[in-house]
């Protein structure tokens, strides 16, 4: 089955190439009766898009989106959802040099050895563009969350060795790096510049959290919680790394260390005293903070010369010229936050079938 949906009971298929007419996608299994304007989808496409500042792409979208289906009377129908958004500032002539070559650290190579042919116009399908119809649909399923008090943020935690060592949630949109930490962010973009001036890119974390996530959610065995949210995460372009909780450290402690001891809060409901698993145990979420971490490689179109061969194996020289983002994260975050969002909304919806009364 092609991969171009993502879930079960809240599903979103998204479709489109980077410099071809038109993205979008399709959300289906969103409940009847849930408010939702295009503004709402509006704000995280205005996140995403291309051209915001002197760390992303110059290419010069609008992202404007249109809601064309699934919402009357600002209301969701319980129908599919779809939705569009035309691209204005394509101009494929930028590859037509080298379309016969194969980019070093894109997936030219692999998309050929898969269908024999591929869309050479940057990238078509494998670009970022395509995650316009993650966003948007990530903002439906945002809204569907917020009706049990979920709320989902990320932020630029590292960029190379520059890492946020305070986290200052009302900093993050006031930075063109959209990390927590003013001082770090202003390091941040000086060595984007610099990377941007060598003809260069860095790659760096992005962490995302979502709280108030009701405990329960989540299947025991192939569908785990980490499990959807892993694939969920890997899915997004230039992602070579995942960590939930703790992630790689705890290879480095002990039990008596990493066990979050269970206690009574003062509400009366049960939690953990600590939360080095990160808000998921034997897949289910506890009802604590889900923490994860995203490592983004460095961006693969620079315009360093490089060494490929083309289509035949011969070698050739190759520059890479045009329009492209020195590093992926004040982009990523807003996608990094529809993907949990979208993973969330469906284990919701799908708990909601798992027991006679359910209390989220």
């Amino acid at each position: 089955m092609p991969g171009n949906s993502f879930g079960h009971t809240f599903r979103l298929t998204t479709w489109g190439e980077s410099h071809g007419p038109a993205v979008g996608c399709t959300v289906d299994g969103c409940p009847a009766g849930l408010a939702l304007r295009v503004e709402d989808i509006q704000h995280d496409l205005n996140r995403r898009r291309v051209g915001q500042s002197r760390v992303t792409s110059a290419r010069q979208e609008s992202d404007l989106v249109q809601i064309l289906s699934g919402v009357f009377e600002g209301q969701t129908t319980g129908t599919p959802i779809s939705m569009l958004v035309f691209n204005t500032d394509a101009k494929p002539g930028h590859y037509e040099a080298i379309k016969d070559l194969y980019r070093p650290g894109h997936a030219d190579y692999t998309w050929d050895q898969k269908y024999g042919l591929r869309d050479w116009r940057g990238g078509g399908r494998s670009s970022a563009r395509e995650t316009i119809g993650r966003v948007a649909g990530g903002a439906v399923a945002r809204l569907l969350l917020a009706t049990v008090g979920v709320r989902i943020l990320a932020y630029t935690l590292a960029l190379g060795n520059l890492r946020a060592q305070v986290i200052d949630e009302e900093e993050i949109e006031r930075n063109i790096m959209r990390c927590p930490d003013a001082t770090v962010a202003a390091q941040m973009i000086e060595h984007v510049e610099a990377a941007r001036r060598s003809r260069d890119s860095l790659g760096g974390i992005v962490e995302v959290r979502a709280r108030g996530v009701p405990p329960g959610l989540g299947e025991p065995v192939f569908d785990k919680l980490q499990a959807d949210i892993g694939k969920a995460m890997f899915s997004i372009p230039a992602i070579k790394g995942v960590e939930i909780g703790e992630g790689f450290a705890v290879a480095l402690r002990h039990g008596s260390e990493h066990n979050d001891p269970f206690v009574r809060r003062a509400d009366g409901r049960i939690g953990t005293a600590s939360n080095h698993h990160g808000g998921i145990l034997g897949g289910i979420s506890t009802g604590e903070e889900i923490i994860v971490r995203l490592a983004a490689k460095p961006p693969a179109s620079i315009a360093q010369p490089q060494q490929t061969v083309d289509r035949a194996g011969n070698p050739a020289p190759i520059e890479i010229h045009g329009r492209h983002d020195p590093t992926v994260l004040p982009r990523l975050v807003p996608v990094a936050e529809a993907m949990l969002a979208l993973v969330l909304a469906d284990h919701l919806l799908r708990q909601r079938t798992a027991r006679v009364e359910c209390p989220c």
